[in-house]
């Protein structure tokens, strides 16, 4: 069974179209509108923190992943609060995220690009 293709946008993300063009060239994906934006009003504090800790560990999601980061995000969070999560909802958790791209196997390929700057070990520390 062939891999899934990655998105553009986390191929962005991690490099992947500098360090190999012509597996990207021309590839024409749908353009979301928006991005992740802020957490629904419907999220307690608790869950909207979680949220915008997917937001900062996945760069890449963009507005067609709000579902999936919802529902992501109210199991998470019943894990951080310490809550009963049962098989069943972290079994789910681990299918969004590896929907996602943020399963531990990913982010082991995950490099996201320099800003440009080198830095000179002799002159900046």
């Amino acid at each position: 069974m062939a891999r899934p293709r990655n998105p553009l946008a986390k191929a962005e993300a991690e490099g992947r179209n500098v360090t190999h063009p012509t597996r990207f060239k021309g590839r024409k994906e749908p353009k979301a509108a928006t991005d992740i934006g802020r957490a629904p009003k419907w999220m307690n504090a608790e869950q909207a923190k979680v949220w915008n800790l997917f937001a900062k560990e996945l760069p890449w999601l963009n507005g067609s992943h709000r579902s999936l980061l919802e529902i992501a995000t109210t199991i998470r969070t019943r894990v951080i609060a310490g809550e009963e999560v049962g098989v069943q909802a972290l079994n789910l958790l681990r299918q969004c995220l590896g929907q996602m791209g943020a399963t531990p196997s990913d982010a082991t390929k995950v490099s996201m690009p320099d800003s440009g700057e080198e830095k000179d070990d002799l002159v900046d520390d």
